[in-house]
């Protein structure tokens, strides 16, 4: 107990490091109280503001170069993350090839995701869009079921139905329907869905080389990873299901979207569904 307080594991080489051996870059990370609070406020300002821009320049100015957007995006967020590791304000894993064979596929799938994203963005509304990715959450729950023999209880199943049942009746009432649209969104959906599996199964694979490499002494290392990571994995759903609300109003009066009585409560029970999905989530998970 002693040899693991004192120290800290290096998840890449399996190795023991000393406290007085950490990286200067490690010790001067920045302290910030509310993180969760400040992280999740950036979240949503970050993500309305990206999806409306980037609705804003596909739709207003005929664009179609959509992935070099994408790839411009991409690489500004990889400047700004390697200049806030080299201020010491963030931390980050040093990469390794033992790092890029893990996460790799990952980041195929989120590179496809992020494509499939920019197509379906251009030819339907943003709330239609935000109501249509509610399916991501059935697809993601049958897989659990399949691939790693979850069970779900009923208030995520119900919140679930609710959700077919609005990206349905929306699809239906929207007076923009446009057939590509909505093919690019049914990608995304599956997409996305596999993109989440991947994480957890490279997750995993990280955990289980910790658990190996340490042996059983140190098990309550791997689990507390393992949960930390799914319960991560909840507040980010919950936070982003809450963000889809103020969105999908902003798409709807900024571009004036054409909209009826019922699209409009057609959207609007699918956002509902998905926070009430979230919070199930949340209480199945604190349950388990």
């Amino acid at each position: 107990m002693n040899t693991f307080e004192n120290k800290d594991n290096d998840l890449e080489t399996g190795k023991l490091i000393k406290d007085g051996e950490k990286t200067a870059r490690s010790s001067r990370v920045l302290k910030i109280h509310n993180q969760a609070l400040l992280s999740g406020f950036a979240y949503c300002i970050s993500s309305c503001s990206m999806i409306l821009i980037n609705k804003f320049v596909l739709s207003s100015y005929d664009f179609n170069a959509g992935i070099s957007l994408m790839l411009y995006q991409n690489l500004i967020s990889v400047i700004i993350v390697s200049i806030l590791s080299f201020l010491g304000i963030i931390s980050t894993e040093p990469l390794t090839w033992r790092l890029v064979k893990v996460w790799f596929p990952v980041n195929v799938i989120f590179v496809g995701m992020l494509i499939t994203s920019m197509f379906s963005l251009k030819y339907i509304n943003v709330a239609m869009v935000t109501v249509l990715k509610n399916v991501t959450n059935v697809i993601t729950a049958l897989g659990e079921m399949y691939l790693f023999s979850k069970h779900h209880d009923s208030r995520v199943w119900a919140a679930l139905f609710l959700m077919i049942i609005s990206a349905i009746s929306g699809g239906i009432t929207d007076l923009s329907f446009h057939a590509v649209g909505y093919a690019w969104q049914i990608i995304n959906c599956f997409l996305t869905a596999s993109y989440s599996a991947t994480i957890e199964v490279a997750n995993l694979l990280v955990c289980n080389d910790i658990k190996w490499s340490f042996g059983t002494s140190n098990q309550l290392h791997f689990y507390v990873v393992s949960s930390s990571n799914w319960g991560y994995n909840v507040q980010v759903s919950l936070v982003g299901s809450l963000n889809k609300i103020p969105l999908s109003i902003a798409g709807i009066l900024i571009f004036k979207v054409p909209t009826s009585l019922e699209n409009s409560a057609s959207i609007f029970f699918g956002l509902i569904a998905g926070v009430i999905f979230a919070r199930a989530k949340m209480r199945e998970r604190s349950q388990t």
